[in-house]
């Protein structure tokens, strides 16, 4: 596990109230927990968040819910019950944060506004992640990460010209808005710090993945340029692809900075390419991507990954090859940086991802996997000062 000194971690104290559930808001919430922000996860009673069930399923729960959940208290109540709703205002007068990633409206059905919340807790910090954000023509419309991608612009630039659109194999949308979540709480607390109020985060699943875009938009508006897939290279940014190697796999090689290129071209014996003066800077080599890029995969091509992989290194050619699973468990630099950890769970011993960012004095940790369902009913609502006698009676009534 990462070592880490508790009683003195970057967000000790924070209270978090995590009220989301799949991926964009629990992953907020999981960063924070990470650096020792207290995190509540509210859950419906007997089913829980959907994503105990995603994926691979280990004894009944996903194993990306040990990932996804690490560090927080689970909490069932039964949202639309009007006692459970009391005792999320409970928790609120005590809390620092609130996160939520239900659809536009949900929360004000239910008496749990922000504008509700803050007259119970004017320094309440409420992160709210959706598909098109609380305001503007699209807000009531369902949406989930691959559709942020899709409107975002991401999806139209994967693949390859003339083929469908293809995806991330992950849920980056969703992870992005999570990181801008994380981003958007981070400066409301240095805020608070100043005035003493807290405030609303505003964020948007499809804007998180449009913020990524780099120059899209200035280069349509400047010269109607619409940007088009392009496979494996990265248009406009030359050498900077994918190349077949003899036994059949793939290496990355990013030659586009003017010396590093220069060194690729030298190391491929294509000197005659490196000293041509249209090829000295991007501009000049993206104009002949075609030439060059054909010129180091024809030099991939007649050798191993391995062989390729370390002429570069020597070269000092930043280089690479798609890492599977099986590759990032055992690489000896993620395990060096501690990337790979082994972590108890209700499933047993399992390994996971470490925690970022890398903080010197205060770093953080994964304190346990992620809880079962409602294990923290009665410490969460005696610490709210309910007797035995009225958790039974919350569980026989079904609000938790």
């Amino acid at each position: 596990m990462t070592q880490s000194n508790t009683s003195n971690m970057a967000l000790q104290g924070l209270k978090v109230i995590e009220m989301g559930q799949l991926i964009a808001g629990p992953f907020a919430s999981k960063l924070l927990g990470e650096f020792g922000a207290d995190v509540i996860k509210i859950e419906p009673p007997g089913v829980g968040d959907p994503l105990r069930k995603w994926r691979k399923i280990k004894d009944g729960t996903s194993l990306w819910w040990h990932v996804q959940s690490r560090n927080k208290r689970s909490l069932t109540l039964d949202l639309k019950q009007a006692e459970a709703q009391d005792i999320v205002r409970q928790l609120v007068a005590e809390a620092d944060v609130l996160v939520e990633n239900f659809r536009p409206g949900t929360l004000e059905g239910w008496g749990l506004s922000y504008e509700a919340l803050k007259t119970i807790n004017p320094r309440l910090i409420m992160l709210r992640i959706s598909g098109y954000g609380q305001t503007g023509p699209y807000r009531d419309l369902p949406g989930f990460g691959v559709i942020g991608e899709a409107m975002g612009g991401l999806r139209h630039l994967s693949g390859y010209p003339g083929q469908a659109p293809v995806r991330v194999g992950i849920s980056i949308g969703d992870s992005l808005s999570s990181l801008y979540g994380v981003i958007g709480v981070l400066l409301a607390l240095q805020e608070r710090a100043r005035s003493g109020e807290g405030q609303e985060i505003d964020v948007a699943l499809y804007e998180s993945v449009f913020a990524m875009m780099e120059s899209l938009i200035p280069e349509y508006d400047a010269f109607g340029y619409i940007r088009e897939p392009a496979g494996s290279a990265l248009p406009g940014i030359t050498p900077s692809n994918s190349y077949p190697c003899k036994d059949g796999s793939y290496v990355l090689i990013a030659g586009n900075g003017d010396s590093i290129y220069k060194r690729l071209m030298s190391l491929i014996g294509r000197d005659d390419l490196g000293n041509d003066p249209r090829l000295a800077q991007n501009d000049g080599r993206s104009q002949h991507a075609e030439l060059i890029d054909g010129a180091i995969a024809e030099w991939t091509a007649q050798r191993g990954r391995d062989e390729v992989i370390e002429a570069l290194k020597g070269a000092r050619v930043p280089a690479g090859y798609p890492y599977t699973a099986a590759d990032i468990v055992r690489d000896p630099h993620y395990l060096a940086r501690q990337m790979i950890e082994q972590v108890q769970t209700s499933v047993g011993p399992l390994k996971v991802p470490g925690v970022l960012p890398k903080l010197s004095r205060t770093p953080g940790r994964i304190g346990s996997g992620g809880p079962q369902l409602g294990e923290h009913n009665d410490d969460i609502l005696a610490g709210l000062g309910l007797s035995a006698e009225q958790v039974a009676g919350l569980r026989e009534r079904g609000i938790i």
